[in-house]
């Protein structure tokens, strides 16, 4: 301890600070790279949370003692990624997120014993309004949604009930297509007895009537609808299978197609002349004899079928009478056709498609068209997917031209090898790289920053040598020291004077020894350079 003591005293006060606040730095800088990488990861539990929501899983979390943090006005909570999927099982075991709003869980706790019909009334419409509004947002593009409900009753002695009516607020990211209107107006009016899809109301955020409550239409289906989703589905197609041959992203399609939404019905009646069918047919015959018996009636003469024993008196008149009647049917074909509306009169395709390009000897990008024959194929794939009809006049025109922007860049590929069998993520990865560069900081520091400041303070640095015509002569000193005249020893006060003078120049000697040596084995070419001068000059 004496030793130690006597090396801080050493030092001095001011190396004793510096080496103070080379501690606390290095202190300080360790502490936050171990918190820094003992700090577990964090990532998203939930997000687009209501306030009471958030209240809620906060409370739940304190209560787990389990670290969070909230962004967003905590609209999203962080919980480290460890937890993520055991936190998420054990809220929803608890209900939460609720969703906003009250759904049916208000019955759960209430008292029915003093509670009115017309409060479960309204309990009831508000459940329902609740539960409404949480399907509604698990649509995508759907961040909130409100429901208002309105159910009246039925006045007494009334034939005719009033119609319930809904309205309905979203707050959506981009913008919603035609069918999601649709779908969310007749989900909400089957979920509620006696409403009519044509009864709901839809408004976004931004005060835009998405669907019209007043709305006669049925289905809602106009024909600019369905006409803007049978081109979308078309365009799609022979996007997908042009960008297949020519690369992503360096293809353009736009179709047009022309309906009819005239719905037509004909009826006609066709008449085979040689199609001849026989219905029914009749045959008669009838024939009559006369012969001459001498004026004798006898019963035999008469009997109808007798032959006339006396061959000597042949028959006077016979007469033979026969009839036939045909009826045929002649064939006939009576033929309906009914033509729906929204049929496809004509379609128009055009196809913009981007050359090739190769890379030169200096590894430029250089240009170059396609062929004719590869835009006939391109042109004949586009006519087989919008099943291409010459009589009715379709059209479909491909055309090579150089785009404005360059080819992107090659998309990086899926990570394979050592990075595929561990699966390694884009966070874990980023956390790997903060984690070296925050090691490759500390390893800077410390050997250009702290080493040279400890070895600094460590050296220790003697003090300036006094000239010999300064030093003061023995007697001269002592007579200085005893102004008295008095005899304190002499003797004893110039050895030690001589004895500290001897070791102030022996230090002095041995560190500008130490220094050139330093400098001959920094400079080792320059050090044999200047003995050999040394060695040419003369003595």
């Amino acid at each position: 301890m004496q030793g130690l003591l006597a090396f801080l005293k050493g030092l001095g006060a001011s190396r004793l600070m510096a080496m103070v606040a080379v501690t606390a730095v290095l202190i300080g800088f360790f502490a936050f790279i171990i918190v820094r990488v003992t700090t577990p990861q964090m990532t998203t539990l939930f997000t687009d949370l209501s306030v009471e929501d958030s209240a809620g899983i906060i409370k739940d979390l304190e209560r787990q003692a389990i670290p969070y943090e909230l962004r967003n006005d905590g609209a999203v909570i962080m919980v480290p990624k460890d937890k993520v999927t055991r936190l998420r099982m054990k809220l929803a075991e608890a209900g939460l997120p609720k969703g906003g709003g009250v759904g049916y869980e208000i019955f759960d706790k209430s008292d029915a014993l003093g509670t009115t019909s017309f409060v479960q009334n309204i309990n009831r419409l508000r459940a329902l309004e609740g539960e409404l509004a949480r399907t509604i947002r698990a649509i995508d593009r759907i961040q909130d949604a409100r429901v208002h409900l309105v159910l009246p009753e039925r006045p007494l002695f009334s034939r005719e009930a009033p119609q319930p009516s809904a309205s309905i607020v979203l707050r959506v990211r981009g913008a919603l297509e035609p069918q999601q209107i649709r779908a969310i107006r007749h989900l909400v009016a089957s979920a509620v007895n006696g409403l009519k899809p044509q009864r709901v109301s839809i408004v976004d955020e931004a005060g835009q009537l998405l669907a019209d409550g007043s709305n006669t239409d049925a289905d809602g289906v106009t024909g600019d609808e369905r006409r803007a989703a049978f081109e979308k589905r078309m365009r799609s197609q022979v996007e997908a299978i042009v960008s297949s041959v020519v690369g992503s992203g360096r293809a353009r399609v736009e179709l047009s197609a022309d309906f009819d939404y005239n719905k037509i019905t004909q009826t006609s009646d066709k008449f085979d002349p040689e199609g001849r069918v026989l219905r029914s047919s009749q045959t008669r015959e009838e024939s009559s004899v006369t012969a001459d018996n001498n004026g004798q009636v006898t019963v035999n003469n008469e009997l109808p079928g007798t032959q006339q024993s006396d061959t000597t008196n042949p028959a006077r008149d016979q007469s033979k009478k026969s009839e036939e009647t045909n009826n045929y049917e002649i064939s006939r074909t009576t033929k309906t056709e009914v033509t729906e509306a929204g049929r496809v009169n004509r379609i128009s395709v055009a196809v913009l498609v981007d050359g090739t390009y190769t890379k030169d000897d200096k590894g430029q990008m250089v240009y170059a068209e396609r062929s004719k024959e590869q835009l006939d194929r391109i042109a004949t794939l586009v006519r087989s997917a919008i099943g291409f009809d010459q009589k009715r006049g379709d059209q479909v025109e491909v055309v090579n031209l150089r785009f404005a922007e360059p080819p992107s860049a090659v998309p990086l590929s899926e990570p394979t090898g050592l990075l595929g069998m561990m699966q390694f993520t884009k966070d874990d990865l980023m956390y790997v790289i903060e984690l070296a560069v925050m090691m490759m900081l500390g390893l800077v520091v410390i050997f250009m920053v702290i080493r040279p400041l400890v070895r600094r303070i460590l050296a220790s640095e003697p003090p300036p040598p006094s000239p010999p015509s300064a030093l003061p002569a023995p007697a001269e000193a002592s007579a200085q020291a005893n102004p008295s005249g008095q005899n304190l020893v002499p003797g004893n006060n110039a050895t030690a004077q001589l004895i500290d003078v001897a070791q102030v120049q022996g230090q002095v000697h041995a560190q500008s020894v130490h220094r050139v040596g330093e400098l001959a084995d920094r400079n080792p070419a320059e050090t044999a350079s200047i003995i050999r001068q040394w060695l040419a000059e003369p003595a």
